[in-house]
């Protein structure tokens, strides 16, 4: 199940970002940009997009999350324990829906070496549109990180 994030998910959701973050991160993003991501730094990031967050819930508990702003995935992870049974597409799913109300496109961006998360997005029908800069925000501004922008076209039956 799907459903909007609430106050009572921001601890959850927090550390599923903060460990899926390091898992996906660490080694594929600029090492200085991993100390901007301690685990005090994530609540507050939840706190501020929590209208903007879904959460997959399995026997009642967060087991992952999609932030859906405009037509930008901006963050989608899954709980380790979750991994590889099926809670990532379902959240991708139901993020492709929501913003093929309002768009025809879909966009998010990738670490360019976390190659489980590009697997995962291309057998999910997505393609690589090449390199970028994303503007990773972080304490007092934004971190320049290198990624790969994907993108999707979307119909409003995605």
């Amino acid at each position: 199940m799907v459903r909007a994030a609430t106050a009572d998910d921001v601890e959850a959701v927090a550390r599923i970002w903060h460990d899926g973050f390091h898992d996906g991160h660490r080694g594929h993003v600029p090492d200085a940009l991993l100390a901007y991501r301690h685990p005090d730094s994530f609540p507050p990031r939840v706190t501020e997009r929590l209208h903007a967050i879904w959460v997959a819930e399995v026997d009642g508990a967060p087991a992952g999350f999609v932030v859906v702003v405009d037509d930008e995935l901006e963050q989608v992870y899954v709980a380790r324990e979750h991994r590889g049974t099926g809670v990532a597409a379902e959240l991708l799913d139901f993020a492709e829906q929501r913003v093929a109300t309002r768009y025809e496109s879909a966009w998010l961006a990738v670490a360019a070496g976390n190659a489980r998360a590009r697997r995962f997005y291309e057998r999910m029908g997505w393609y690589d549109d090449g390199p970028s800069v994303y503007q990773a925000e972080i304490e007092g501004g934004t971190f320049d990180v290198p990624v790969r922008t994907y993108r999707k076209r979307l119909t409003a039956a995605s």
